[in-house]
């Protein structure tokens, strides 16, 4: 899945539908990268680097596919955290915030 390919509907589709398999911690960075998406002050080519992690993630095709236990969001959690190693500047507290409070909303 090309970044092109990504799209906020089939982001939030992946993530309502396997939120408590991939686990807290996949899900907390993959918001992350959404939210610092969204914000107007991230460069084009931090979004791009951001799109393109977040399309793998909800692509079904992966490395590892997600049905497998535990393991399945391994190769998601790596293209995810590669992708914030890249564009931390943009990742700030606002981010963080309105991560947490989504994983409230979902996992309490």
């Amino acid at each position: 899945m090309s970044t092109e390919e990504y799209s906020d509907s089939s982001f939030w589709e992946k993530i309502k539908g396997f939120a408590l398999q991939a686990g807290r911690e996949v899900i907390e960075k993959a918001l992350w990268l959404y939210y610092a998406a969204q914000r107007p002050d991230t460069p084009a080519w931090a979004k791009t680097i951001i799109y393109g992690a977040l399309a793998y993630f909800i692509s079904p095709i992966d490395a590892i596919p997600d049905i497998t236990p535990v393991v399945g969001y391994v190769d998601d959690l790596g293209a995810i955290s590669a992708a914030i190693g890249m564009v931390s500047l943009y990742i700030n507290q606002e981010v963080k915030d309105q991560a947490k409070a989504k994983l409230q909303d979902w996992f309490g």
